[in-house]
């Protein structure tokens, strides 16, 4: 949703009812999680995806008629034995599509959610999904106020208060209520989606290598800073539009800086005089992953200077060094792959391992907080 909201947005500015087709719930080897979403605007413009490919065609056509009628629609797509020319996923899974249609007059907060979400501002938004509630309400929550309504007083409070919560840990999925906001029934399902604030991405020493890894930090969805204490190299003008570059040393920025346990932590300067000060408070924080570039022989000088400094065996297990997945990367891009490649293991629980060289499910379940 994140990806597709500026041309969302233009419609809604437009006065252009769109169909919004999100993803509400999925099961087995489901190709996109709850919250994937395609819209289908003016002149049957399209963005966005539901399943990569799948079931797309379907769901064009559904979008077409709910913004035609302007009733909401649910609808279960999955693999079929029986009719293999059924539309469905081939992959085996099932995803569940809630679509419907998007204007001012059916959702006056669309707009604020929106802007919210490009200014970084932390917002849920909650949509009825089935049940006696008017399916496709929609309220909107933020962490001090809250827009629009699911149709009762009861069922908003509920909601709002659960909204916050999952707001808190940046969650997304299913949630059960009676009519009237009930905890212990489950007549109306409501889809919580919540847009926090995105990760960041640190990228200490501004050489070749960060501009790739800055890129491609952006592509995964980190907001991204660059740091460097030469202002020669930490030049905005070597990096691409909306990252971030700073000239301090990295140890005092870092020290400075927010910091949780979904930040990555990329420092590429490989000099004992910006890595060690900086990794021995990198070490100290929640980040989720901290990587450093160096030989081997690097690395372990590093951890030498590291126990000098006291910095104990259990901080600097956590360290990922030589950064990087192995891919036989040379030039700046491919390094950055094989950084992002770790990254993604580390959050998913991955192997890193040829997927034909494994067994089982290829998507994780649960993500981890990276």
């Amino acid at each position: 949703m994140r990806e597709i909201l500026p041309a969302l947005s233009r419609w809604y500015a437009s006065g252009s009812p769109f169909g919004l087709a999100t993803v509400v719930a999925v099961s087995r080897s489901a190709p996109r999680g709850p919250g994937a979403a395609m819209a289908v605007g003016p002149g049957d413009q399209v963005v966005g995806s539901v399943s990569g490919g799948c079931v797309e065609g379907a769901v064009f056509e559904l979008a077409k008629e709910v913004v035609e009628t302007g009733r909401a629609q649910l609808q279960t797509f999955g693999y079929s034995d029986e009719d293999a020319f059924a539309v469905g996923l081939t992959c085996g899974g099932e995803i569940t599509v809630l679509v419907r249609s998007v204007s001012a007059v059916a959702d006056g907060s669309f707009g604020v959610v929106a802007a919210s979400v490009a200014e970084h501002r932390p917002v849920v938004v909650a949509t009825v999904i089935d049940g006696p509630a008017p399916r496709g309400a929609v309220l909107a929550v933020w962490p001090d106020a809250v827009s629009g309504s699911l149709g009762s007083a009861g069922l908003d409070a509920a909601v709002t208060a659960d909204a916050r919560g999952e707001l808190a840990q940046g969650a997304t999925g299913r949630r059960h209520y009676g009519p009237h906001g009930e905890r212990r029934e489950d007549d109306v399902t409501v889809f919580l989606q919540s847009f926090a604030p995105p990760p960041r991405m640190l990228v200490f020493g501004a050489i070749d290598f960060a501009a790739a890894v800055a890129r491609i930090g952006v592509f995964l969805g980190y907001r991204v800073t660059v740091c460097d204490a030469r202002p020669v190299f930490a030049d905005p003008r070597r990096f691409p539009d909306g990252i971030e570059v700073v000239v301090d040393w990295p140890h005092r920025y870092l020290r400075g800086t927010e910091v949780d346990d979904k930040t990555v932590i990329c420092v590429l300067t490989h000099d004992p005089k910006f890595d060690v000060p900086l990794l021995e408070v990198a070490l100290g924080s929640p980040a989720a992953y901290i990587g450093v570039m160096g030989s081997r022989r690097t690395h372990e000088d590093r951890l030498a200077r590291l126990r000098a400094n006291g910095v104990d065996a259990a901080e600097l297990e956590r360290l990922r060094s030589p950064i990087g997945l192995d891919l036989g990367a040379r030039t700046p891009e491919e390094v950055a792959i094989s950084i992002a490649a770790e990254i993604v293991a580390l959050r998913w629980g991955g192997s890193g391992s040829p997927l034909a060289q494994t067994a089982g499910a290829i998507h994780r379940a649960r993500p981890k907080p990276v």
